[in-house]
């Protein structure tokens, strides 16, 4: 534990080191100006100093820089701002005691100093101290797990797939850290490739928990059978699985699953309960809208897939629902916006990313809820 005394008067320096000493606070610095105490403070590693000084008891009235100035200045820096700041004043005037109060003062103790009154407070401002320092690592560790969950997440995420006659690629951009939007695609044999968008209920840790969950669940299950039936009933029983286990908060997502065959020209897809996403086919807009409810909502899902079929080329625009959000903040439509927006082929999709392509960096700015947007083009 360690305790700064700044004070302009020596023998008031002399006194409060015994009052300290003779109590057990043997961990003591004093300076005679608040500019000697900020070399000090300034000098060393702010981590090391951030751990070493629990508390400053200072003079308000002192030559240079006064203990108003001082605080002020202690709250200006970071790593300094939390340290407990008691003045010890002879000056009787309320009016200057509450402006050094109001610079960050903790408290305040009237010279001639009492023994007991100045171990009392200092006691409360180590219970401060000490109470904000552990709150301080929680919130660090907290932020450190975050940051390893919201890697994690990403490295679920797939790369972009640039062929001569397919484009899959995707933007993603979560409102926090953790978001429950999901994309994933996968390359089934030579012509064929899954892929899936989903929105998962709510934002953040249990959000991005079930989705990593739902991550594992679909890779085996399009690796046993692609087919869209089959892998949405599969999700469904998974996810029931997942709601039994646990009856506080039923999860459930919504998302469009679709397996593209660029052979065959066409692509199969189910829409369960999601934003209609929007297919340019020959240059004629389709719209995939839904044809099931969301993921999770019920113990059996209808899952019955559709087919579309093209003869040059087809593009897909799907997205989750926080990119309409985006577009409806500016008193537009969203859904009009992106419909038309889907209506008119992508050539930039191979160097631009999709949310740019159909999003202001306005719009994109103004979002408050998690944005994914998938762009699959094929000829």
């Amino acid at each position: 534990m360690g305790i700064l005394i700044v004070d302009d008067n020596e023998a008031n320096l002399f006194v409060i080191e015994k009052l300290l000493g003779r109590a057990g606070y043997t961990d003591s610095l004093s300076f005679t100006s608040a500019r000697d105490m900020f070399t000090y403070l300034l000098s060393d590693n702010p981590f090391i100093i951030e751990e070493q000084v629990d508390v400053i008891l200072m003079d308000i009235m002192m030559p240079e820089m006064d203990g108003i100035e001082a605080c002020r200045k202690l709250q200006s820096i970071p790593h300094l701002k939390d340290i407990p700041v008691i003045f010890v004043t002879a000056l009787e005037d309320t009016t200057k005691v509450v402006e050094a109060l109001d610079a960050g003062g903790m408290d305040y103790v009237m010279k001639p100093i009492k023994k007991t009154e100045l171990l009392a407070r200092i006691r409360v401002a180590l219970r401060l101290k000490y109470e904000k320092d552990w709150h301080k690592k929680q919130e660090e560790k907290i932020s450190n797990e975050l940051e390893l969950s919201m890697n994690v997440q990403t490295s679920l995420l797939s790369q972009p797939i640039y062929k001569d006659n397919l484009v899959m690629k995707a933007s993603y951009s979560p409102a926090f850290k953790l978001a429950g939007d999901m994309y994933y695609w996968y390359k089934i044999d030579e012509n064929r490739y899954a892929a899936i968008l989903l929105d998962m209920m709510g934002h953040g840790i249990s959000a991005s928990l079930v989705c990593m969950f739902i991550s594992s669940v679909l890779r085996d299950s399009i690796r046993s059978n692609p087919d869209p039936e089959y892998v949405i009933t599969e999700l469904n029983r998974w996810m029931n699985s997942l709601n039994i286990h646990n009856q506080k908060i039923p999860y459930y997502f919504t998302g469009i699953y679709l397996v593209i065959d660029i052979c065959e020209h066409t692509i199969e897809y189910i829409n369960a309960g999601h934003p209609s996403g929007y297919a340019l086919v020959d240059g004629k807009l389709q719209d995939m809208a839904s044809s099931t409810c969301a993921i999770g909502f019920f113990e059996e899902i209808k899952a019955e897939k559709k087919t579309i079929s093209y003869t040059d080329s087809a593009q897909v625009l799907v997205f989750t629902d926080g990119v309409y959000e985006a577009v409806d903040k500016y008193e537009q439509a969203g859904i009009d916006y992106l419909k038309k927006a889907a209506a008119s082929y992508m050539p930039e999709a191979r160097t631009a990313e999709p949310l740019d392509l159909i999003l202001t960096a306005e719009q994109q700015a103004s979002a408050s809820d998690d944005m994914c947007v998938v762009l699959i083009q094929c000829q």
